[in-house]
């Protein structure tokens, strides 16, 4: 199929994912204001408070993020795999597949896991901790620094292998091609795929796996139009917007978490509880239920620190040492596509 004749079918794909996409946003701000004005939060900003529908935008947000990073790096794999080359993208795709079989075992080996210690420890405990393990998690995400350096490298990595193997093709066994492609596929997704599970546990423990499953659904739906686009359509989509974009969602759930998180730890008596008396009056109550901002030192500190470390990292990566050390894994990625889509028009890039 000609580049034009894939332009004119995934035309009306990329109306539908906008068109999609804007329904989504209003009708999650629709539920933050009835929310807001029905049930009015939680009014103790000592007890639980995450409603599932927000956990269940949360794990949503994250899927899709660690979905759309796994797209970039196996378009940048198979970004040179044209003509005759085209069929090694098929082994490829079937680690791919076999690293999701893998990341579902996994979630199923971490439940477990939580489920015996939950025999030795109290509930609250638990609960901060894996709460805690999250925070952990969407912090290493959330990080500029480390995920330009450690992210960036893991694209390079790979497609070195790809290199090695591509261009030793005619020297090595085939079958010895095949499963180091299988294995590039499968590494692929696989790190993002362990990361979420890591997240996941705290609201699996808190909500049960219904939410859970309705989240990552959600993820894997928005993730799945968007690989859509990508290999079967052979659009050119807006990376780095998208990347900035559910970067900054996940800036405001960071937060919420640690909030949250903070005032588990209350709970379960891992810290103290020092009331802001002036500031009682002045946070609604809704605002404890869908943000975790409670008038409490503790909470407000840790969220403090947390903006503190994702931002600072933000500027540190811009500014240190004059320049980025490394491109922008988006622009390396988009780099090795540009080899292998059919040309647009610069317009239609972006």
């Amino acid at each position: 199929m000609s580049a034009t004749a894939l332009r004119q079918v995934g035309r009306p794909w990329r109306i539908i994912f906008g068109i999609g996409i804007f329904a989504a946003a209003i009708a999650v701000l629709g539920m933050i204001v009835w929310q807001g004005v029905t049930a009015h939060g939680a009014p103790d900003p000592t007890q639980p408070n995450t409603s599932p529908t927000v956990a269940f935008l949360d794990i949503g947000i994250l899927v899709f993020r660690e979905g759309l990073e796994c797209i970039l790096v196996l378009a940048a794999i198979t970004a040179s795999m044209t003509g005759a080359k085209r069929a090694y993208r098929r082994p490829v795709a079937v680690g791919a597949g076999v690293a999701f079989g893998a990341t579902l075992i996994t979630w199923f080996i971490a439940v477990r896991i939580v489920d015996s210690l939950s025999d030795n420890m109290r509930a609250l405990d638990l609960q901060a901790a894996t709460g805690l393990l999250a925070v952990v998690v969407l912090l290493v995400i959330m990080n500029w620094f480390f995920h330009k350096i450690y992210w960036g490298g893991w694209i390079r990595a790979h497609n070195r292998r790809r290199k090695a193997l591509l261009e030793n093709g005619g020297e090595i066994a085939k079958r010895s091609l095949l499963w180091g492609l299988i294995l590039l596929g499968f590494t692929s997704l696989y790190r993002e795929g362990f990361e979420v599970v890591l997240f996941l546990q705290s609201y699996n423990l808190r909500f049960g796996g219904g939410v859970v499953l309705k989240g990552a659904l959600l993820g894997i739906a928005l993730s799945g139009m968007v690989a859509v686009l990508t290999f079967v359509l052979q659009q050119r989509l807006p990376y780095r917007k998208m990347l900035i974009t559910t970067g900054i969602l996940l800036g405001v759930v960071l937060l919420v978490m640690v909030g949250e998180q903070a005032q588990e730890m209350q709970l379960a008596h891992w810290i103290s509880t020092t009331p802001i008396q002036a500031l009682v009056p002045m946070i609604p109550r809704w605002i404890g239920m869908w943000f975790s901002v409670f008038p409490t030192y503790e909470t407000l500190i840790a969220q403090f620190i947390a903006a503190v470390l994702v931002i600072g990292s933000y500027y540190a990566t811009r500014y240190l040492g004059g320049r980025p050390a490394i491109p922008e894994p988006v622009q390396e990625a988009k780099a090795q596509a540009d080899v292998a889509l059919p040309a647009l028009s610069t317009a239609e890039r972006y």
